[in-house]
């Protein structure tokens, strides 16, 4: 199995199809990628993650820094070896995560509040997160213990972790850092990308198999800044790209055509944090190649699930005698073997079954649904399946009742 490549197959405007190869094994794009946080997939074993057809899965350095420590995971034999996952594996930097949980920082664009950039932070949340130019320093969101994230030591735990696929180190701004702090904060991300560069290339060792680094994109809503800054890292030996940063939804597909016009056509792109349906169609058709996203599973473990039709609450009294799948046309799992009757059940008992059955149907759901978008790439039919799933979609969920209310970001994936 070569190291690492990434090989394009069809196109549809900037949307398009590819093959990435990984120490192991492959992942054909567009695809998208379970979180595993701390080497889970939370309430599925590996198998049942391979059984709903996921390609690869994404973890977190900054929680696995923290427990169990990459030590230990390196002396499992990696990430893979450790959690029982024999496919691809990818780890982000921790960038989001020292200064998301570490800052509480406010997600939302807001008008300015006359708050300076470095106390852009959650009502009644303590700071426990500094950036400086050289690094991060943070206190554990777990015991307040202190610790710092240069670029250097993001690399040194990601390699220690060992997935196939590792993210740059990079600062994380929110929509209401201002323009000025986000021009300083995106020359600040670019030398810790070159930083990051010469600490993977340091680390390399021919006893390891090759670990891609892909460097992360930043800027915000601004298209000069977001354009800049792919310009610069596209310029660098990157293996891959992340697209990252506080996104607005409406924004999202103009952000990530402006990143993926500028970024080298042969290099994989990966756009960070993105589950939802529209959202998922959105980044395929702008050209972004795979995406990771906590929703799927996190709204399971909260009685939310996907349908063709919307989006739907389990907990709702319209289930008790709901004999029937969640989703007739599904052929996860769940939908094979078991009721909304049922899943209402266990949800309203608080048996632990409810978020594996409910989570083995929401990332089934989400992977079949990027599935049929490469292959609706290959057939030349995206626009169409687009226009119809979309269609059933929002005008189906517009008739249910409302789903439970679920913490956005990713911080705690």
């Amino acid at each position: 199995m070569p190291d690492f490549g990434f090989t394009l197959g069809a196109r549809s405007g900037s949307a398009r199809t590819g093959v990435i190869t990984t120490p192991h094994g492959e992942i054909h794009t567009p695809a998208f990628i379970p979180v595993g946080t701390k080497a889970t997939v939370k309430a599925l074993l590996p198998e049942s993650v391979q059984d709903l057809g996921a390609q690869a899965v994404l973890a977190n350095a900054y929680h696995l820094y923290l427990q169990p420590g990459p030590a230990i995971i390196d002396e499992a034999g990696g990430l893979g070896a450790f959690m029982h996952w024999p496919g691809p594996t990818f780890t982000d930097s921790g960038g989001f995560q020292v200064l998301s949980l570490g800052a509480g920082f406010k997600k939302v664009l807001a008008m300015d509040s006359g708050q300076r950039d470095d106390d852009v932070i959650a009502e009644g949340k303590e700071r426990l997160a500094r950036v400086d130019d050289d690094g991060v320093t943070f206190r554990s969101h777990l015991d307040g213990s202190e610790h710092r994230f240069t670029p250097e030591v993001s690399m040194q735990v990601q390699a220690a972790i060992g997935a196939d696929i590792a993210f740059a180190f990079d600062e994380l701004t929110t929509l209401n850092n201002t323009r000025d702090y986000q021009v300083m904060s995106l020359e600040r991300t670019r030398l810790w990308a070159e930083r990051c560069i010469a600490e993977h290339d340091r680390l390399r060792s021919p006893d390891r198999p090759y670990q891609a680094l892909y460097g992360v994109i930043q800027g915000a809503q601004y298209e000069d800044l977001r354009r800049t800054a792919a310009r610069d890292l596209g310029a660098m030996p990157f293996d891959g790209y992340g697209i990252g940063g506080a996104i607005e939804k409406r924004n999202l597909a103009d952000i990530v055509g402006w990143v993926t016009e500028e970024l080298p056509e042969d290099r994989p792109r990966h756009l960070l944090g993105i589950g939802e349906p529209g959202d998922l169609f959105a980044g395929v058709a702008a050209g972004a190649d795979t995406f990771d996203c906590v929703s799927p599973s996190r709204e399971a473990r909260n009685s939310a699930v996907y349908t063709p039709s919307g989006r739907f609450n389990l907990l709702t009294s319209a289930h008790r005698r709901a004999f029937e799948p969640i989703d007739a046309e599904c052929d996860c799992y769940t939908c094979t073997h078991y009721t909304r009757a049922y899943l209402h059940h266990a949800f309203k008992g608080k048996e632990m079954i409810a978020s594996t059955l409910a989570t083995i149907h929401n990332l089934r759901f989400t992977v079949r649904l990027v599935d049929g978008m490469r292959a609706a790439l290959e057939s030349g039919d995206f626009d169409a399946m687009r226009e119809d799933f979309l269609g059933r979609y929002y005008a189906g969920a517009a008739s249910q009742p409302a789903a439970p209310v679920v913490a956005g970001g990713d911080a705690s994936r």
